[in-house]
């Protein structure tokens, strides 16, 4: 089973959440991850080479698709 729980703050974590996860987990094992959700933003240097990649020539690009079959072929991904 796979659950997970979007809470606005760790304080948002009450009893009654700790009480469901028991019930439906019952004595089975389980992990529980913790992410911190941090706002991303560009760097300068960043947006510089986006800008330069915008700029290259698209005819010789190749699709995610056929970049991710590369790769798994390649590294057994």
């Amino acid at each position: 089973m796979y659950t997970t729980y979007h809470l606005d703050s760790a304080q948002d974590i009450t009893p009654d959440i700790l009480d469901a996860i028991k019930i439906a987990f019952k004595s089975k094992p389980i992990t529980i991850t913790i992410v911190e959700d941090d706002d991303f933003e560009l760097t300068e240097e960043m947006k510089a080479i986006l800008d330069e990649r915008l700029q290259e020539d698209g005819s010789d690009y190749i699709s995610a698709e056929e970049s991710i079959s590369m790769l798994k072929s390649k590294y057994g991904l």
